[in-house]
């Protein structure tokens, strides 16, 4: 029979290991949170940078109860965006997201995937996620049609890959 010592011991590294930031595993979703402040001054993802492996799953989901948002990656077939994802990686548009609704893609092409809320992006609502090894960072040319505050916002892929995820609200 155990003694009350080894179940409070266990008790707490059980509470210990529950309060340790844990990064998602492979095989279960990352989530991205689409938020807002009640007024609608600021809209933001959360976390704004990620680190994920190869065929990974990431899961948006709109908390913002005051507006709608997408999840829409740079890529010239979305609106004729610049390419900011992996050579050969499929882009991806989630269409406006309600309240409470999701959007869900696989990663599977190494790289840096750079995305944005199509009604936010002149607010800065943007977002970063790094697969496997990031390789080289998206390129930036004279006929970039994204907004100085959008670009401003990406985290540095450094910073995601020492942090595993980035937060900014």
């Amino acid at each position: 029979m155990p003694s009350r010592r080894h179940v409070l011991l266990a008790g707490g590294g059980l509470l210990a290991g529950l309060a340790w930031p844990r990064l998602p595993l492979a095989g279960s979703p990352a989530e991205i949170r689409m938020q807002g402040k009640a007024d609608g001054s600021h809209v933001w993802f959360d976390p704004i940078g990620l680190h994920v492996e190869p065929g990974q799953i990431i899961r948006w989901i709109n908390l913002d109860p005051g507006n709608s948002h997408t999840a829409t990656a740079y890529h010239p077939k979305n609106a004729d965006h610049p390419l900011r994802i992996p050579d050969g990686a499929e882009p991806w548009n989630s269409d406006y997201l309600l309240p409470n609704e999701t959007f869900s893609v696989m990663l599977t092409v190494e790289g840096v995937y750079d995305f944005f809320c199509i009604p936010h992006e002149h607010a800065g609502m943007v977002g970063r996620i790094v697969v496997g090894r990031p390789g080289s960072p998206p390129k930036e040319s004279a006929h970039q049609t994204i907004p100085d505050i959008a670009l401003q916002a990406f985290p540095s892929i450094d910073e995601i890959m020492q942090r595993g995820a980035v937060r900014r609200t």
